[in-house]
């Protein structure tokens, strides 16, 4: 005999499985006609539900915990929304943390949101998963991984795909005639900032451009170390004609610092960030970007918590990334490069 699942009767009634989890637990946070789609489908199916699992939700606290690696990055600051409103439709309130991408803050805010027993939590992890990412799994207590992973943790998770977006951006600066691109990356104890820089190389050793290790500058994912990278990029005797920064807060940086030396970006130097800012599409000129769905991450980061404490295992979900060409890169390769001394020299043949 099948055993039937929530999931079964959630497909059936047309509803996520949360929903259908909430209408049979009898959650008032639920609309008249998804109790009267789920009783039905209920009845149809024969779905018995598990009585630990009635037993565990007796004791929830109705509330998720989410916390992001650094609150004024753009993008996680786009996340923490969009899972805050998709977790508050399923009746859910969200505790956020901010780890500042510092190890020691991240395990804070984790004992804080395992004390406070919260139903679940979805994370950005950093570092190796020891500490309180550990006592997370070894508790047991429903959580799932989103935009970062750690190697040899198996909980469900929700990533980009770098590879594609990376990839495209390199061969559309190789085709406007860039040969030595300035990478500004993420750290190496963060799997997307291993997974970028390692699509990075790829690619640029893949479109025949220079390989020279100089051309690598390694932030930390927040603005300082952009501004730092571009520093260090711009400084050197024969300094890259385009930028890649690796995410938005480090591009922010990067930005400011071309504008300070008084570089046109799109006319003296190239620039392209991952992740698709609402405000890059507005600056002057506008910003190329890899874009990937922030919405999609934190939609489907929600709903893969509650089926996890609905004691359900979810898959994990790898969404796509593409590059989105703007004026900031689209220009052939400037007549000029970049001098560490006068700002611009007469670019070398």
């Amino acid at each position: 005999m099948v055993d039937i699942t929530i999931k079964d009767v959630a497909a059936l009634a047309g509803v996520s499985a949360a929903t259908a989890s909430r209408v049979l637990s009898g959650n008032p946070a639920t609309s008249p006609r998804a109790r009267a789609s789920v009783a039905a489908a209920v009845t149809e199916l024969d779905y018995r539900p598990n009585a630990q699992a009635r037993a565990l939700r007796s004791t929830r606290s109705d509330s998720i915990g989410l916390l992001v690696s650094d609150v004024r990055n753009p993008f996680f600051a786009d996340l923490a929304h969009t899972v805050e409103q998709a977790a508050l439709s399923e009746g859910y309130v969200t505790l956020l943390g901010n780890a500042n991408e510092r190890k020691e803050q991240q395990d804070r805010y984790l004992d804080t949101l395992i004390s406070r027993r919260v139903d679940g939590i979805i994370v950005a992890p950093l570092g190796d998963g020891s500490g309180s990412i550990r006592s997370l799994i070894e508790r047991e207590i429903p959580t799932v991984f989103v935009d970062r992973t750690v190697a040899g943790i198996d909980v469900p998770s929700v990533t980009t795909d770098s590879e594609a977006g990376i990839r495209q951006a390199v061969e559309h600066l190789a085709a406007v005639g860039h040969t030595r691109i300035g990478y500004i990356s993420g750290p190496q104890a963060t799997s997307t900032g291993r997974d970028r820089f390692a699509a990075f190389t790829t690619a640029v050793a893949a479109a025949g451009l220079s390989q020279d290790p100089e051309l690598v500058y390694f932030g930390d994912f927040q603005a300082a170390s952009g501004s730092a990278g571009v520093h260090a990029l711009l400084e050197l005797s024969d300094p890259p004609t385009a930028l890649l920064a690796a995410d938005s807060l480090m591009a922010v940086g990067a930005i400011a610092i071309l504008h300070k030396r008084g570089l046109r970006i799109g006319t003296d130097i190239a620039m392209i960030a991952f992740d698709d800012i609402e405000w890059f599409a507005l600056l002057n000129p506008a910003l190329s970007v890899i874009s990937h769905s922030v919405e999609d991450m934190g939609r489907i980061a929600v709903d893969m918590l509650l089926q996890v404490i609905n004691g359900e295992t979810p898959q994990s979900v790898v969404l796509p990334s593409e590059l989105i060409i703007r004026a900031s890169s689209s220009s052939p390769i400037p007549r000029t490069s970049v001098s560490p001394a006068a700002g611009l020299s007469p670019r070398k043949n």
